[in-house]
């Protein structure tokens, strides 16, 4: 398993990952297949934008040299939410799942976000009901702080979202 911040490049087969996961799991994204699919390969690129300071980046764990899982991280921009990261995208293909890629994955993003000048927390929201993925987060040391209701519709059911945060500073 490695695990790299992706690039331009990997633009084509992180497409293909997220929109597998879109499609696999539509309770767990905000976006949807078809939502995304539309998107220029550009737009994918841009998310991969490699600049040291990027507002965002993603993360990616690849399995040999197959993309099999990915993560990615918006840093707040504004004067006062700047110390401030989020977690979005979280995926682990089928395939590559219980062997370590998702934890491998969060740890790598907690490690990107700390070393970001001014970044003190991570957040993420994860959906009611995903106990996996809510166990990840906690054994990563993620803790909840709240739940929207009817954050996503799905089909016509509306779930909700479970708000995590974590503090990037070791305890005292």
């Amino acid at each position: 398993m490695q695990i790299r911040r992706l690039v331009p490049d990997d633009a084509p087969a992180y497409r293909a990952l997220m929109l597998e996961a879109y499609e696999r799991h539509p309770d767990a994204f905000t976006s949807t297949a078809t939502e995304r699919a539309a998107l220029p390969l550009s737009w994918w690129e841009t998310r991969l934008d490699a600049s040291p300071q990027a507002a965002q980046i993603v993360l990616g764990a690849f399995d040999g040299d197959r993309l099999a899982g990915a993560a990615g991280l918006l840093f707040e921009t504004r004067e006062k939410s700047r110390h401030k990261a989020s977690l979005f995208g979280m995926y682990v293909a089928p395939s590559s799942r219980h062997a370590g890629f998702g934890r491998q994955l969060v740890l790598a993003a907690l490690a990107q976000a700390a070393a970001r000048d001014g970044v003190k927390l991570v957040q993420l929201t994860v959906t009611q009901g995903n106990a996996a993925a809510q166990a990840l987060y906690a054994q990563c040391g993620f803790a909840s702080f709240g739940v929207e209701p009817f954050a996503v519709a799905v089909g016509g059911v509306f779930l909700g979202k479970i708000h995590m945060w974590r503090s990037l500073n070791p305890p005292a």
